[in-house]
């Protein structure tokens, strides 16, 4: 298959706006790509200098308890804020500003032991009654002011929180929640002063009066232009998981928007900026080539896939959402569309969670089983080659997901390959400020990129039970499903939670609900050489806290 022509541009053919240009040099510090101070750089970190990160943008504003965080915000808030523990790529959790815990047998009961001298940036104490602030809020939201709750958070069977002294924090829950410590590192619970709890909604939606206690303050904003982070020299609580405790060693970070991919790319090629978020996967060998970083961290997650609509037509036919999961050649998609540092799924769940199955046998692109399936079913050829069924073409529209890079070049593919099975797909393209629209409408096949820190979360997606997402739309209809959520969610010990997760993965994928593509890569950096020491956590995001720049 051949793929699409705009993916075969050259990285030197890149074009850059005059405009664009003058705009990125004014904010430009350090070591240029081609100078030789990355080649002889000393291993150990060195203080001072100032990094610009070029993004795509700041369009939805900064509240942290909606309940989905773009991959925008996340990278910004990491640098202002702290969280309770650590998680590292491979899902362990390590202390933070909770340096220990405790935890019951049936895992309902919880305390939290807190670092002794934690401040937020205006000088108050980030003490045990600060943290009960921020758990509430994470837990049960303020629907009074509008502000929801943390997605992930289990605040279902949330309790409460007593501050039992100035370090201490005891949590009570009315289930096992053997998730409550992993997601106190999601990239939603992040630890903000009451002060910011208090605010109204629109004033917590400014980031200027969100008061953290990470190693970076907010110097200035100039909403959806620039955003601009100077070091705290008091901070001394860094995780320690990152090797590092005292204050950061790079003076300012500079979050600059520029919207055009090729733009960000050629200004850090050309050293008039050190990071830039997201390139084309096809740039990749290119740019390491000359010299540069493209780091393709993976997060803890649901791989790259469709969330399936069964309420929609024609979706709403188990035959065609399981011909679907075997019509689609993943290994062609891999090879056609992505590098080496991208791999194949093998369940709904990425490779890095520790609980993930290997499915690949019901994933196995089979096409003729699919036309086979789809044929028992009713659906029969036309003319034009496309199935139909009662006079209804088998026919359905998709958007790719402008948060993810190649997402329509991998969507192109995938239209053609369903289309050998008589199935039409037709690409509608939307920007990142246009997909909550595409969200809304709840189309057949809805591609989605969403992170996680513990399995036991998942349960508040899937269905509608204990106001979940409800992504396949079944409401609790579907009395297995249920179950095997209710199971993951409530277990009290990890070898049962690992057993049911095993089922409940083996058992969406039979059914067509979600249908997997690739390991999902979200979050892509090209890195000046010039900058050191940056590593990720479990959500693939960026630790600037612990890099630092090459003299």
């Amino acid at each position: 298959m051949s793929i699409p022509t705009r993916w075969r541009r050259p990285l030197a053919g890149i074009a850059v706006a005059a405009a664009a240009t003058l705009a990125l040099a004014a904010c430009s510090t350090g070591a240029t790509a081609g100078s030789s101070s990355s080649a002889s750089a000393p291993d150990k970190p060195v203080e001072g200098g100032d990094l610009t990160f070029l993004i795509q943008g700041y369009d939805a504003g900064f509240v942290s308890s909606k309940s989905s965080i773009s991959s925008y915000e996340g990278n910004l808030w990491g640098e202002i804020t702290d969280k309770l523990v650590y998680v590292d790529p491979k899902g362990t959790i390590s202390p933070w500003i909770a340096t220990s815990w405790d935890q019951s047998s049936d895992a309902k009961h919880f305390t939290l032991h807190l670092k002794k001298g934690v401040t937020f940036s205006d000088g108050e104490k980030l003490d045990a009654a600060a943290v009960v602030d921020n758990l509430n809020i994470w837990a049960k939201g303020d629907p009074s002011r509008g502000i929801t709750k943390v997605g992930l958070f289990p605040g279902s069977t949330y309790v409460g929180a007593v501050a039992t002294d100035d370090h201490t924090v005891t949590v009570d829950f009315s289930a096992p929640a053997l998730g409550f410590i992993p997601t106190l590192g999601y990239h939603g619970t992040i630890l903000l002063s009451p002060k910011t709890l208090a605010l109204p909604l629109d004033q917590q939606a400014d980031l200027t009066k969100e008061i953290g206690s990470g190693p970076y303050t907010v110097a200035s904003v100039e909403q959806g232009e620039k955003y601009v982070l100077k070091k705290r020299a008091d901070y001394e609580w860094g995780p320690k998981a990152l090797g590092h405790t005292g204050p950061a060693y790079i003076d300012t970070i500079t979050y600059k928007v520029i919207k055009d991919e090729s733009v960000r790319t050629q200004a850090v090629t050309a050293g008039q900026a050190q990071v830039s978020f997201n390139v084309e996967p096809q740039e990749i060998d290119s740019l390491k080539s000359q010299g540069f970083t493209v780091d393709t961290p993976r997060y803890l997650g649901f791989t790259d896939g469709f969330q399936v609509n069964t309420t929609a037509t024609p979706t709403s036919d188990p035959a065609v959402r399981q011909a679907i999961q075997i019509g689609i050649d993943r290994k062609a998609i891999l090879k056609t569309v992505y590098t080496s540092d991208w791999q194949a799924a093998t369940s709904f769940l990425q490779g890095n969670v520790p609980e993930v199955g290997d499915y690949s046998s019901l994933l196995a692109y089979d096409p003729d089983k699919a036309e086979k399936l789809l044929d028992a079913a009713g659906w029969t050829t036309g003319t034009d080659g496309i199935r139909e069924k009662d006079g209804a073409p088998l026919e359905f529209s998709l958007s790719p997901n402008p948060y993810v890079p190649s997402t329509q070049a991998e969507d192109e593919l995938i239209a053609q390959q369903l289309k050998k099975i008589g199935i039409k797909v037709d690409l509608k393209i939307t920007d990142v400020s246009g997909y909550a629209a595409v969200a809304a409408s709840h189309p057949p096949l809805y591609q989605t990129s969403r992170s996680f820190v513990d399995v036991g979360t998942v349960a508040g997606v899937l269905t509608s039970q204990n106001n979940g997402e409800d992504w396949f739309r079944l409401g609790t209809s579907d009395s297995k499903l249920d179950d095997l959520s209710t199971q993951i969610a409530t277990a009290s010990d990890e070898t049962t939670r690992t057993k049911v997760a095993d089922e409940l993965q083996q058992y969406v994928l039979q059914q067509g609900y979600f249908i997997p593509t690739v390991q999902l890569v979200q979050r892509l950096y090209l890195i000046a050489p010039s900058v050191k020491g940056v590593s990720y956590n479990g959500l693939a995001y960026a630790n600037f806290y612990s890099a630092w720049i090459a003299k």
